[in-house]
């Protein structure tokens, strides 16, 4: 991912030193996400519903190498904790919290505990999925292994929606709940019904932001030419990640045309998985595809930094 004219810079520029085995007065700050050169707000650490390549602090170190920033997701639920514990040793991380239902669904006591949790020295909002096991009928491409035996037989599906189609009204409380929390909402794997309604939800609440998470994948499954209408108002961002493209959920132009044409667009990971590629080879990947895809310099800095920055900022 390329923040400037030279795109070698972007890759391997300045080492981190050892920031986890110094004393605790001696604990070095976290790097500020105003100075980071990319902010990824998707990544998978462990422990996690699957198997991961990585812990939280580990990735936090190959990112502080290339001078990014990441914001940690977790299937099961919280990684505040985590992320206040790796800015504790000088790694440039931020948390989110999924609310699928092992994690309490949308019970508001679990956000305020993670926003509690997550701290208030980094400066960012809390990332709040809604859920992403909703039992929509879809078989991954990704070959993944549970983290636990519990796990076994997956988790038990929520959805943002009730039978008869319409929001749930403990997901309308949690929205209007959220007008007075430091976090973002990400609609997590809702359907492409679902989004709209959040979305129409979001607006009429004056909800100041919401992220449409992922919605090139098949459970939510919304095109750029969707997204021209759906993610129209102010406070809606839209997440285009690259694992929907290396899965091929999505086709090149769709991508390229996403990350050209939309406005308020944040450019993700959703890595972590160990069958897929390392940081540093996501980072490649993504120079190359942003100039298949014609992106300027500014427009790559504005997806890859400004963007994901104007959302997260309190």
């Amino acid at each position: 991912m390329v923040t400037n004219a030279d795109p070698a810079r972007a890759i391997g520029s300045g080492r981190a030193t050892g920031p986890a085995s110094a004393p605790a007065a001696e604990r070095p700050t976290a790097p500020s996400p105003q100075d980071a050169r990319f902010i990824d707000v998707h990544y998978h650490v462990g422990p996690d519903a699957y198997v991961r390549r990585h812990t939280a602090t580990t990735a936090g170190a190959i990112y502080v190498t290339h001078s990014g920033w990441v914001v940690l997701k977790n299937h099961l639920g919280s990684t505040a904790a985590q992320a206040w514990e790796a800015r504790r040793q000088g790694l440039p991380v931020s948390g989110s919290i999924v609310l699928n239902d092992m994690a309490g669904g949308f019970d508001l006591r679990a956000v305020e505990q993670a926003v509690i949790q997550h701290g208030d020295d980094s400066g960012l909002r809390l990332i709040v999925h809604l859920p992403t096991v909703t039992g929509r009928s879809h078989r991954s491409r990704l070959a993944r292994t549970p983290s636990h035996p519990l796990l076994a037989d997956g988790q038990r599906p929520l959805t943002v929606t009730g039978s008869d189609g319409v929001l749930r009204r403990d997901v309308r409380e949690l929205l209007r709940a959220a007008r007075d929390l430091p976090v973002v909402i990400s609609t997590g794997h809702a359907d492409g019904q679902e989004v709209r309604l959040l979305v129409d939800e979001a607006v009429r609440l004056d909800l100041p932001r919401l992220m449409l998470n992922q919605p090139a994948n098949p459970m939510t499954g919304l095109t750029c030419r969707d997204l021209t209408e759906v993610a129209a108002a102010e406070q809606v961002w839209t997440e285009q990640t690259a694992l929907t493209r290396l899965l091929e959920y999505q086709d090149r132009s769709d991508f390229a045309d996403v990350l050209s044409l939309l406005p308020r667009v944040v450019y993700s990971s959703d890595l972590g998985q160990t069958s897929q590629m390392d940081i540093e080879p996501w980072l490649e990947w993504s120079r190359r595809r942003f100039q298949e895809s014609g992106l300027t310099p500014e427009r790559i800095t504005e997806i890859t930094h400004t963007g994901p920055l104007q959302m997260l900022t309190l």
